[in-house]
């Protein structure tokens, strides 16, 4: 998906820091550095470089949600028979680097292990990228710049970040807001009072603390609650549905969210 946010004050994407990460990939931007974005799922990470984006005189942004079955070819390119013809289709990496977007790959590991190879030249003073099946080399354009995310927590041993590829990045650490600043995110970006924000950001906050049960809900999934509740929907019910049944079929981590629930939210 490619976005380029208009540059007007009302549509930036909203984002409030947590500590130096705008800065710091500001100057990494500037430097032309690759950025890695280490952090839980639903901490942020995704709105971030929306944000980052638009602040930096809204660079286009092309986002790549990896999965399984995303190849290298998928983001190089391929050819495609038109009106009996083969034509060369750039993939979103090589337009990326053709036209100085800046390009995201979310959940880095989740892609086939042929990805990261491709992206290697891409990360150090070369800034090249190789098309084999067109012998092209291309010198990625002043403005181009890598952006990928990793969720530690969440990846198998099988699915982890290799050291020869994570040591080619600047990294960013992410993490779940504390609960006053959790509270302000799901209050704006959720449309509720101040009192309900702040107590599904409680109920986030509990649930993470949970032991020996891996519940890990993301600020994103209060703000659902929230949305849900500010359309009218009542406050547990709509804990139920985004959150207690987003975290998985475990019955014991759905009774303890449930009873948290039952504590903290009216």
């Amino acid at each position: 998906m490619t976005h380029r946010p208009e540059r007007c004050a009302d549509n930036a994407p909203w984002y409030l820091p947590q500590g130096d990460e705008v800065s710091l990939f500001e100057a990494a931007y500037r430097a032309r550095l690759p950025v890695l974005l280490e952090g839980p799922t639903g901490c942020g990470k995704t709105r971030f470089v929306e944000h980052m984006a638009w602040r930096l005189s809204g660079r286009p942004l092309i986002t790549v949600a990896c999965h399984e079955d995303l190849t290298a070819t998928d983001l190089v390119g391929r050819y495609l028979l038109v009106d009996d013809a083969t034509v060369w289709s750039d993939g979103p990496l090589t337009r990326a680097v053709r036209d100085g977007a800046i390009l995201y790959l979310d959940e880095i590991v989740e892609a086939r292990k042929d990805t990261t190879v491709v992206i290697h030249a891409l990360t150090d003073h070369r800034r090249l990228l190789t098309i084999e099946k067109t012998g092209e080399q291309l010198v990625a354009h002043p403005d181009f710049l890598l952006v990928i995310s990793y969720n530690p927590g969440y990846q198998s041993l099988l699915k982890d970040l290799k050291p020869s590829t994570r040591q080619r990045f600047v990294t960013l650490p992410f993490q779940h807001p504390p609960l006053d600043a959790e509270a302000r995110i799901v209050a704006h970006e959720g449309g509720v009072d101040e009192d309900t924000a702040r107590r599904l950001a409680e109920l986030g906050h509990k649930v993470r603390a949970l032991e020996d049960l891996n519940a890990s809900v993301g600020t994103r999934l209060l703000v659902y609650a929230a949305q849900l509740i500010a359309q009218g929907i009542a406050p547990r019910r709509a804990c139920e549905a985004a959150i207690t049944r987003a975290v998985g079929s475990d019955d014991e981590l759905r009774q303890a969210i449930a009873d948290l629930i039952d504590v903290i939210v009216p």
